[in-house]
């Protein structure tokens, strides 16, 4: 039975994070990825793409920016197989680009999926990633007699899908915050150009399990005091004043049944300050047990949870508009920061239908990371460990394999395989660095000469003035490239602004609100109306940008028009006129597209 999706949805509170603090150094954008046993062949593999995303179509959402907050919008872009071409978990959200959040590409017998973790969790990954291996092997194998083997559950809805689990388990609550203690930071070496060191092994399960049960403790409990032993060997005893502090997150399905695909997890910070404690490994060891049982419960999960959404609950956070809330949030994120030294992510067993399991060799995961993190996950007998950093050293991953071995456990490296990355080299970047050079280079050296021969006109300053005019409006251009609707409206703003400063620098001769402001504004809603045309856009797609565009050049020659600035009347008043009724137009013939958008922006 075909469903029908929300055309809008609002981030979950994880989400909300991951897209205001996303950058080029922390792209948040983590890749699951399947080994299998034989080369993968890129038509078939897109032939599984496109049944997968009808089986999750939540996938299928882009980015978009609301007055007070991020929300996801569904998209008519498909997704495109192609083989491994860049770094691992390189950037998927460009900013005012309109590009689904998550990749499919293949290189030799692997097939990688990754996803901007605004979109998905680990959980959601995982399911996606499964589905897509088992349509691949469907498709290849269906001769052979393989069977169609639904994985997911046919009482599952896309309502379910895309529910926002965290809203749903939401109690108010209010507790004392306490205060942590720094802990422990890595300083070493930054990789050249900060690329993404990615360092991986596998270990046998049953190894692992049957000596995480002789000390009497959980598979994750042990690997988390082994990750916290690494680190400890490599710190000085002054740097031991701080403890080693994990960010552990944990699947909160496990406590509260969900069948969502968006992020619904938290996190614990088990921690050892070896400054203060014996340091062995079996007090390590104990001292996580005891943290993991105090933890995770359904209470202490519940009340973790419960903090950080009634963070986003507060009135002035979600009344504050986006930009400034994202400043808020990456500040906050920054500081949270110092609360941990490293992470370590259990994505658990990935299970798969026993006629599929003889095709498929591991699964294995990773993170970008500003900071130092290990992902595993296993299938039958092979856990993959997966180690990201961005650090020119492998000095705590040799101890841990090190302590791994000395604790009985095979380890067994991967080196790692990636083509050399066929990214064009960021030509444009340098083209227009050397253009605002040369701005630079230009403005300065009109001003020197005003300064050193004090002509009677100042021309070398308005000269300069010019370039520096010139060049805003060109980076405006460059930085909004991706998006032309947004594009024009930002050009309107600084050209009729920069007009009306250069009129009342120059004496204020009012040729800037007589004929420039109206004049822009129509030329603009005009240059908007041809690029919903040529691009077909749709009534959503472009709603926003005329209503601002239209507001904008109705009320300020209004205003102008009313208080008497404006000297030669009929221009102002055409412009008036002509973004009244193009207003009124969206009202009347697109009334339905126009409450929506409106109600999308302004969500809070």
């Amino acid at each position: 039975m075909q469903q029908k999706r929300a055309y809008w949805r609002k981030l979950d509170n994880a989400a909300k994070l991951f897209s205001a603090t996303s950058n080029k150094k922390d792209t948040r954008v983590f890749r699951f990825y399947c080994v299998l046993k034989e080369e993968i062949n890129g038509e078939r593999l897109q032939e599984a793409l496109d049944r997968t995303v009808v089986t999750y179509p939540v996938f299928l959402s882009v980015m978009r920016k609301g007055l007070f907050w991020h929300y996801l919008e569904k998209s008519r872009l498909r997704p495109v197989v192609r083989e491994e071409y860049k770094e691992p978990c390189s950037c998927l959200y460009v900013r005012d680009k309109k590009s689904l959040l998550f990749e499919v590409t293949y290189y030799g017998r692997r097939i990688n999926f990754e996803v901007f973790h605004a979109l998905t969790d680990g959980t959601g990954a995982t399911e996606f990633l499964k589905e897509l291996v088992k349509n691949y092997l469907y498709i290849t194998y269906k001769e052979e007699g393989l069977a169609d083997v639904p994985l997911l559950d046919e009482n599952v809805t896309i309502q379910d899908q895309e529910s926002d689990s965290f809203s749903q388990y939401y109690t108010e609550v209010k507790k004392k915050k306490v205060k942590k203690p720094k802990a422990h930071q890595l300083k070493k070496p930054r990789k050249e150009i900060g690329r993404l060191q990615v360092n991986e092994a596998v270990v046998s399960v049953k190894e692992l399990l049957g000596r995480s049960r002789e000390l009497g403790v959980s598979m994750t409990v042990f690997l988390t005091s082994v990750f916290l032993m690494a680190i400890h060997q490599e710190m000085s005893k002054q740097q031991e004043n701080h403890p080693v502090v994990l960010m552990v997150p944990v699947n909160l399905r496990k406590f509260f049944p969900s069948d969502s695909m968006l992020n619904f997890f938290n996190w614990i910070e088990p921690g050892y300050h070896f400054g203060t404690g014996e340091g062995s490994f079996e007090a390590v060891l104990r001292h996580v047990k005891e943290y993991f049982a105090e933890e995770l419960t359904t209470e202490r999960v519940a009340e973790h949870m419960n903090e950080l959404i009634a963070l986003e609950m507060h009135p002035i956070l979600r009344l504050a508009p986006l930009e400034l809330k994202n400043l808020g949030i990456r500040a906050g994120a920054r500081y949270a920061e110092r609360d941990v030294t490293a992470i370590f992510s259990n994505m658990s067993a990935v299970r798969m239908p026993g006629e599929y399991e003889p095709y498929i060799d591991r699964f294995g995961v990773y993170t970008s990371t500003p900071k130092l993190e290990l992902c595993v996950c296993s299938f039958g007998d092979k856990l993959s460990l997966g180690f990201t950093s961005r650090f020119d050293t492998l000095n705590i991953q040799r101890n841990f394999y090190r302590i791994l071995k000395e604790q009985g456990i095979t380890v067994e490296r991967i080196e790692p395989e990636f083509p050399q990355p066929d990214v064009p080299g960021k030509m444009e970047l340098k083209v227009f660095r050397f253009f605002s050079f040369l701005c630079l280079a230009a403005a300065v050296g009109f001003v020197a000469a005003d300064f050193n021969f004090h002509p009677d006109i100042r021309w070398p300053i308005f000269t300069a003035a010019g370039i520096a005019s010139m060049w805003l409006a060109l980076a405006i251009g460059f930085v909004k490239r991706y998006n032309l609707m947004k594009n024009a409206t930002w050009q309107l703003i600084i050209v009729s602004v920069g007009c009306i400063l250069w009129d009342v620098f120059t004496g204020w001769h009012g040729w800037s609100v007589d004929y420039v402001l109206p004049a822009v504004c129509m030329v603009i809603l005009l240059s908007m109306f041809i690029i919903t045309k040529v691009q077909r856009n749709t009534a959503r797609e472009y709603m926003i940008y005329f209503v601002m565009a239209a507001g904008y050049g109705g009320l300020l020659p209004l205003i102008l028009l009313l208080t008497g600035v404006v000297k030669f009347q009929l221009v102002c008043s055409i412009c008036v006129v002509v973004c009244f009724l193009f207003l009124a137009a969206l009202v009347i013939f697109k009334g339905k597209e126009f409450r929506e958008e409106m109600h999308k922006k302004f969500h809070v």
